[in-house]
């Protein structure tokens, strides 16, 4: 009988009295460790709920999904009755024991945490994880569960780590970036034995989040107090770490079983005969090893130039520091052609200037894949700014890219799905728009501007957008925000804040004026966009739509489009007429004007005027700060249409307009191929 000493590390107070009864006891096997359970105490449900009925919904359907593959990961229900659920077994599993664990946790976990809305069970082959939050795609270690034995702790422990601390890495690396289902087995010789471990992580993680998660468990295995422990087992929520001195899994899952030895030749134990069949045997022999030369000659040189193909592409992703990191985003075409069905299209979301984007499944996560098109010379570019970009900037209101790939003449970007798609989809469609409350909306004026804010501001690069549009908002399942597509964006330094184009390329409506006619660009040219955007999502209306607002029968000749509509309007003292009618009596109106108040500041012509992000997230959190007087904004006068003198001189203080900014829209003013409409 062994003495197993059990760790809980970072773990919240157990609700199971089961689990807390498991610490510092004699154990015959480590069966008799499980199962653990972990309940949230601080969100419960009650029975006969709709969060109950889809919990059960839940489990019916990890039951069936999870074969044959071990992993399955699904979501049941709508917000705020929505729950999350994840099962992995060990990948040794067969798909019987594997729903016989499953069934065990589920009756576990309900016996153990009743009206839990969030809770996780970890069994020695199974886990079990279920939420009213999506904790998908998230690496998650902060709570640890794990037990080893320290036997023998004291002999030859710094040899013992050495060859430890190889195996669990080596594992981790195979595990993260050569498996796609995520895991490794294998084994390392030490002075009298073997060292057999086993490493797995959720296959909804990316390569990158996979390794992090198992060096997490490797840091806590390898601390100097438990040095030389001859057996551990760590599970978390996203990965486990398993290693024993005795092969405890199915060996077969390495990949890596010798073949049985060939019995020697006949030839090696006697003289040769000068026979027929002796001279066909040698002729046989010299065959199959030229064959065999042959081919592997071939198999060398293909592998050599396709991974040379691979790392050209990388070098015109990355810089030379840079490439170990993008290599690892890099996904083959076999790969998302399965994900997404050859790119069938019941699979497509949509399609825009760059080209269509499907949606697809892989490693059990959705995906939503951009397939840039072939014949297009800016899309290369574009991918080669989206992933130098997105990769490197994390933000919870940025869209998060989880690979690339470069292979035949292909050009894809994978991201992750967002159910909602994009705002345009949503806020110009009457009937969907009437779902977004004022409270909805004003989060996604205040999420995007965090993102945007990130972006100029607080991330390590000082990026630039330069398309900004509803179209390239995608909102999750919570309608929160997060910004898509930097195909057009720029990189600064932090002491550098505006530059130039001669190839002025974005989305007629969102261009700043100064971009348009002069081909600058900034912070402020952002603001711009956003500010535009704001209207829209007031008003529920596109940009370049007429709207008139007029009191006489002769006024409502002139017809104008948004940023004039609004800008007559709130100097006629009629701003709430903007507001869209299906938020009509539903809103604090002190709200809505203070918002097409920020959104006219940050439309202002001249860009020294306008605010800064960082300015404007004060202006929205800040009720009480006072908000200066806005100038005319850009485009505000258009070829036939008309501002009266005492409207002009309300707005602005300028001697004259500009006559450039005033007929903007005008056909003569700019061609429309010196812009790249997307």
């Amino acid at each position: 009988m062994k003495i197993m000493t059990l760790v809980s590390l970072k773990l919240k107070p157990l609700a199971s009295l089961y689990s807390l009864l498991v610490f510092a006891i004699f154990l015959p096997s480590t069966a008799q460790l499980f199962p653990y359970v972990n309940c949230s105490t601080t969100s419960n449900f009650t029975d006969n709920s709709t969060f109950k009925s889809n919990l059960n919904l839940l489990f019916s359907t990890l039951y069936t999904s999870v074969i044959p593959s071990g992993f399955s990961n699904q979501t049941k229900g709508q917000y705020p009755n929505q729950v999350f659920g994840l099962v992995l077994c060990r990948v040794d599993l067969s798909s019987s024991d594997c729903q016989t664990c499953l069934n065990t946790s589920i009756t576990e976990i309900v016996s153990e945490c009743p009206h839990s809305k969030q809770a996780c069970i970890w069994f020695d082959n199974c886990t079990l994880r279920y939420s009213y939050k999506n904790f998908f795609s998230k690496a998650d270690s902060s709570e640890k569960f794990g037990y080893y034995d320290p036997s023998n702790a004291a002999w030859q422990p710094l040899l013992f780590n050495d060859s430890l601390s190889s195996l669990i890495g080596t594992l981790s690396r195979k595990a993260a970036y050569d498996n796609p289902r995520l895991y490794a087995a294998g084994q390392v010789e030490y002075t009298t034995g073997k060292i057999y471990g086993l490493v797995q992580c959720t296959r909804d993680l990316t390569s990158n989040e996979c390794y992090r998660c198992l060096q997490d468990c490797a840091e806590e295995i390898l601390s100097p107090e438990r040095k030389g422990s001859v057996q551990w087992f760590i599970v978390t929520y996203s990965c486990n770490v398993h290693y024993e001195l005795y092969l405890f899994y199915d060996e077969s899952i390495t990949g890596n079983s010798m073949p049985p030895a060939l019995a020697p030749s006949a030839t090696t134990s006697k003289s040769p005969t000068i026979g027929s069949s002796g001279i066909q045997h040698k002729i046989l022999i010299v065959s199959i090893l030229l064959v065999s030369a042959i081919f592997i000659v071939f198999a060398v040189a293909f592998l050599y130039l396709r991974r040379r193909k691979r790392m050209k592409s990388l070098w015109f992703i990355a810089e030379d520091e840079e490439v170990r990191y993008f290599q690892s985003l890099l996904l083959d075409l076999t790969i998302l052609k399965d994900a997404t069905n050859n790119f069938s299209n019941d699979n497509k979301l949509g399609e825009g200037g760059f080209g269509p984007v499907y949606k697809g499944k892989l490693r059990g996560t959705e995906i939503a894949v951009k397939r840039l098109s072939q014949s297009s010379k800016q899309g290369l570019l574009e991918l080669r700014n989206e992933v130098a970009f997105v990769a490197k900037v994390q933000h919870k209101n940025l869209v998060k890219l989880l690979g690339f790939c470069l292979e035949k003449q292909e050009k894809l970007l994978v991201y992750e799905y967002l159910s909602n798609l994009s705002l345009d989809k949503i806020i110009f469609d009457r009937a969907r728009r009437e779902q977004l409350d004022w409270d909805t909306r004003y989060r996604i004026i205040k999420g995007i501007g965090e993102g945007l804010l990130y972006l100029h501001d607080d991330s390590r690069l000082k990026i630039i957008h330069r398309d900004l549009k509803p179209s390239n908002i995608l909102l999750d399942e919570n309608m929160n925000p997060k910004i898509s597509d930097f195909g057009l964006a720029k990189l600064f330094d932090q002491d550098v804040t505006q530059g130039c184009t001669s190839r002025v390329a974005g989305t007629y409506g969102y261009m700043a004026p100064e971009y348009v006619l002069h081909g600058h660009f900034s912070v402020k040219s952002d603001v711009f966009s956003y500010g535009v955007m704001v209207l829209e999502i007031v008003t529920g209306i596109k940009s370049a739509t007429v709207q008139e607002c007029s009191t006489t029968s002769q006024e409502s000749e002139n017809s104008d489009h948004l940023i004039t509509y609004v800008w007559r309007c709130w100097n006629r003292g009629r701003a709430l007429q903007v507001l869209d009618d299906c938020l009509v009596g539903q809103c604090h109106l002190e709200d809505v004007s203070r918002c097409i108040h920020i959104a006219l500041l940050c439309v202002q012509r001249n860009p020294i005027e306008r605010p800064t992000m960082a300015t404007v997230m004060l202006m929205l959190s800040n009720q009480s700060a006072i908000l200066p007087k806005p100038l005319i904004p850009a485009f505000a006068i258009q070829s036939g249409t008309n501002i009266t003198t005492e409207e002009y001189q309300k707005g602005n203080t300028d001697s004259r307009p500009s006559t450039a900014f005033n007929s903007i829209y005008s056909v003569n003013v700019i061609s429309k191929s010196e812009i790249v409409p997307r």
